[in-house]
């Protein structure tokens, strides 16, 4: 399954896109959970589109459909290892977005010292 993915999605990597963070034609997605994001952080700037909802956010057809998946850009998925943003990223791109995958997920982006930002803790 993830040979597969990695056959058809490019993979990223963090250095090219830490230099990328103010660059508007990405937008970064963090699929993984929000108690994920609200122990270690998220990539400053990014989106967080649960793994569960992501079909239903890009499809434009769908009620729960958020228009930033509409806008001509370059999504950048991750999770954090990778291979769950692999998946996604090939799943976005079936959808017809413009999908990548940031190789070696958020785990390897924070381990690198690239910026991070929390995520505030929710109720």
């Amino acid at each position: 399954m993830l040979a597969e993915a990695e056959a058809v999605v490019q993979s990223v990597e963090g250095d090219a896109m830490a230099d990328r963070l103010d660059d508007d034609s990405i937008v970064f997605v963090d699929i993984r959970d929000p108690r994920e994001l609200e122990r270690e952080g998220m990539i400053p700037g990014a989106f967080h589109a649960p793994r569960g909802m992501l079909e239903f956010w890009i499809d434009p057809e769908s009620p729960y459909h958020k228009p930033r998946f509409a806008e001509p850009k370059t999504f950048v998925f991750y999770c954090a290892s990778g291979w769950r943003s692999l998946l996604a990223a090939q799943l976005a791109q079936e959808m017809g977005l413009n999908a990548r995958s940031l190789r070696g997920g958020f785990g390897d982006w924070k381990a690198a010292g690239r910026p991070v930002a929390e995520r505030a803790k929710h109720g």
